[in-house]
């Protein structure tokens, strides 16, 4: 049985809006009516305007109103579940635990460090195939945004509504958050496993050492990227309507630069069997660790039915592009022979 589904749900919003375009619509075509019975009684306005039509003004509406229906619909993008097969699942697991401290809002990497990090996530999140994935964010604390999951829809849902505000607490606690995911890995299920920290890693809290030793001993390798510049970079200020007012400035009203710590980052991917990448304007460093994860020889852990969906927006565009073409041939006058009609029935 085919399923539907919309891959833009979101868009349907928009039809909230007909009934607003109706109720003023209704108001204006009162609005001129009353204007033109103040103005001229009705056999007086047959001879100032004896060409006006309110059906032609009615039905140009009632066509520019569906084409804006089929619009939002076609941009909501329908799908049609049109097969469904079970499949294998085989793959590794990967744990992204990704910093949201403060520092994360500096423009160093454009447009800044944390979008940049969401932009390589979403993208290493659409080209996976098979591979668990799950998310850990932290600041001051760390906690689970979703957990391994095949469900990429759903996760890069979840990775949009991450911000700085996610974690309220202040600080950069990359030990719990990498102990976190290690206590998150299922133990008796024997997949290649891996743990990927984006950070800038400034003023990092937690024991590495013996949290790294403990993913070592789980067979668990750590990469990391590292966002930032060495030589430091402010942190913006911004408003409620996200529009900066300035930078983060100390006690005594000096700018705060927050630098890049690569150093405690590379022991960390040394220990951990992983490796460090540096995070850039121009490259897709979560790319090449993916590239790096896909050698390792990977494990069987179960089986999934598998929907593919075929898109069906065209459906809906290509009425409403007609629709638009036909509202531009309807006149807002009475045709000749309309009013033909008219003076015959009189």
């Amino acid at each position: 049985m085919n399923t539907l589904r919309f891959a833009n749900p979101e868009y349907l919003y928009a039809l909230i809006l007909i009934p607003i375009f109706i109720l003023i619509y209704w108001i204006t075509q009162r609005y001129v009516n009353k204007s033109l019975n103040d103005f001229a009684s009705v056999t007086l306005q047959k001879v100032l305007v004896p060409f006006r039509s309110g059906v032609k003004t009615l039905m140009k509406f009632l066509v520019v109103l569906s084409a804006f229906s089929l619009t939002v619909v076609a941009l909501a993008n329908p799908q049609i579940g049109s097969k469904i097969e079970e499949v294998k699942q085989v793959g590794i697991d990967v744990f992204i635990t990704l910093d949201l401290s403060l520092s994360m809002t500096a423009e160093d990497i454009k447009p800044s460090r944390l979008e940049k990090a969401k932009f390589e996530i979403s993208k290493l999140i659409r080209r996976l195939r098979g591979d668990r994935i799950g998310l850990i964010v932290f600041s001051g604390e760390a906690y689970i945004q979703f957990p391994l999951t095949t469900d990429y829809a759903a996760a890069n849902l979840f990775l949009n509504a991450v911000d700085v505000n996610t974690v309220p607490q202040a600080g950069t606690a990359i030990g719990p958050a990498i102990k976190l995911a290690i206590d998150s890995f299922k133990e008796d299920e024997e997949t290649k496993k891996a743990i990927v920290v984006i950070t800038d890693g400034e003023d990092h809290e937690g024991d590495l050492e013996s949290i790294v030793g403990e993913a070592v001993d789980k067979d668990i390798a750590i990469y990391a990227i590292g966002l930032g510049s060495r030589e430091g970079e402010p942190i913006p200020v911004f408003d409620a309507r996200g529009n900066r007012v300035g930078y983060k400035k100390d006690r005594t009203g000096q700018t705060v630069l927050t630098k890049l710590d690569e150093a405690t980052l590379q022991i960390i991917t040394e220990q951990g069997n992983g490796k460090y990448y540096r995070g850039t304007n121009t490259e897709d460093e979560l790319d090449k660790i993916y590239t790096d994860l896909a050698k390792i020889e990977k494990t069987e852990f179960g089986a999934t039915r598998i929907t593919e969906y075929e898109d069906r927006f065209y459906y809906f565009l290509a009425p409403a592009i007609l629709l638009l073409l036909l509202e531009l041939f309807i006149k807002d006058k009475k045709s000749k022979l309309f009013s033909r009609f008219l003076k015959h029935e009189s």
